[in-house]
């Protein structure tokens, strides 16, 4: 492993540190937008995502502790680095959306949606955060079932809020990001975009021969 199981777990209660800084932005946000008229959707599910994301710390810490893991020290590294990708990506969300980022679906009616930033390239960034996150937290210490189990739970958990989350962000919001990858930026092209039509070959004019001249035979 490329960190110790002290510094694993001070990175846990780092990160339970950002999901309560998170929680206070979110709360400010969710009064602003309640003062100019916003409706909230999704909410039978919200409390079930909450419940997963504590447990998830819960286990990535019980797991550390408990099991008996292998000195996989490339695949740490690179959990390591995907831990902290997953930060970046998670922030460009939060500052692109400013006031109107929140951990529950909060949409004002008037308000269009924001394609700048981070949303040029994939409509969820904020999702592919914390997907990456759930792979990649657990595996620094190699907690292979942890990783797993959340995972699938995530999955789970996607299904029913990012249905719920463009449904209740409309019609603006569907035509905003016609052209726009929910996860892969790199597939946006491919996956959106129709390859262009190619037109008929042109037909070559046909040149006239030139009628020759026969001559005759002198005798």
């Amino acid at each position: 492993m490329v960190i110790s199981e002290t510094a694993y777990l001070l990175l846990l209660l780092l990160i339970v540190a950002e999901r309560a800084f998170e929680v206070i932005i979110s709360r400010r946000n969710a009064r602003i937008a309640f003062e100019k008229g916003a409706v909230e959707s999704g909410r039978e599910h919200y409390r079930i995502m909450v419940g997963m994301h504590a447990l998830f710390l819960v286990a990535c810490a019980l797991e550390s502790l408990l099991d008996v893991h292998d000195d996989w020290r490339t695949l740490s590294m690179l959990a390591l680095i995907a831990t902290f990708a997953a930060e970046f990506i998670r922030y460009g969300a939060v500052v692109t959306l400013g006031e109107h980022w929140n951990t529950r679906i909060i949409v004002r009616p008037d308000t269009a949606p924001v394609t700048r930033g981070i949303y040029r390239w994939m409509r969820h960034p904020n999702y592919v955060a914390v997907s990456l996150e759930i792979v990649a937290l657990p595996l620094i210490r190699i907690c292979w079932v942890t990783a797993i189990i959340f995972t699938l739970a995530n999955a789970w958990v996607l299904s029913k809020r990012i249905p719920a989350e463009e449904a209740a962000l409309g019609e603006s919001y569907a035509a905003a990001f016609a052209k726009v990858a929910r996860f892969v930026p790199m597939r946006r092209a491919m996956a959106i975009d129709p390859a262009p039509e190619k037109s008929p070959p042109k037909e070559k004019p046909r040149r006239k021969r030139a009628k020759k001249k026969r001559r005759g035979k002198k005798g």
